[in-house]
């Protein structure tokens, strides 16, 4: 009740400030605008307070970081991306916001649908980035996105994003997401395998029955 408390508390707050200026004038330069100076500053070793220069400088996120989703395409020879979406729709009707539409594309010629989509839009505004839409995606065509700069001025026709914006190579979520992409790569080989084995096995039990009924005919 006499302020001992208060006096403490301002106590810490100013060898903080302290600490501060005596950290920058042993670091210099090596304490901002590096990879390594922001390393440091999130590290238990950092003495005072930091301020992240935003934009020269971010904070690194982590794999698990999500934000808005994105569809993976498979990258042909002509350089265009060939999106493993097949439109099935899973993705709109889980989303919570109701922020997705698909339109699926038709066969020019007999008019059939076609596992492919024709347009694919997104409206990152409504979007929550809760990630259920790439949980439930049977494909693993729709992943959640690292890019978190979307300022706009016209959220009209900035914020919906439509299939171009959205398509983006195997080979960004390979590098934002390296160790689910290999977890997702070792179980597709994995069933790759398994499948190969399986017909294997169907292969030699039917070359027995045949085998087994040439032997017969001869008896």
């Amino acid at each position: 009740m006499d302020g001992s408390g208060i006096l403490k508390g301002l106590g810490v707050t100013l060898k903080r400030l302290i600490d501060t200026y005596v950290d920058d004038f042993k670091r210099g330069k090596e304490r901002y605008f590096t990879k390594e100076g922001v390393a440091y500053r999130q590290s238990a070793e950092v003495e005072g307070i930091f301020t992240v220069q935003y934009p020269e400088e971010k904070l690194p996120v982590p794999e698990e970081f999500r934000f808005v989703p994105f569809l993976v395409g498979e990258e042909k020879e002509d350089g265009t991306l060939d999106p493993r979406c097949t439109a099935c729709g899973i993705c709109a009707k889980v989303c919570p916001a109701q922020c997705i539409w698909i339109v699926r594309s038709t066969d020019p010629k007999t008019g059939r649908p076609r596992p492919k989509p024709a347009e694919f839009y997104i409206d990152i505004d409504l979007c929550m980035n809760c990630g259920m839409c790439a949980e439930y995606c049977p494909f693993d065509s729709i992943k959640m996105d690292h890019d978190y700069e979307l300022a706009t001025y016209d959220r009209m026709s900035d914020n919906i994003f439509d299939l171009q914006k959205l398509l983006k190579p195997v080979s960004y979520y390979k590098e934002i997401r390296p160790t689910n992409y290999e977890r997702e790569e070792e179980a597709k080989r994995k069933a790759e395998e398994a499948k190969r084995k399986a017909a294997e096995a169907r292969a030699k039990a039917k070359a027995a029955r045949a085998a087994k009924a040439n032997q017969a005919k001869k008896e």
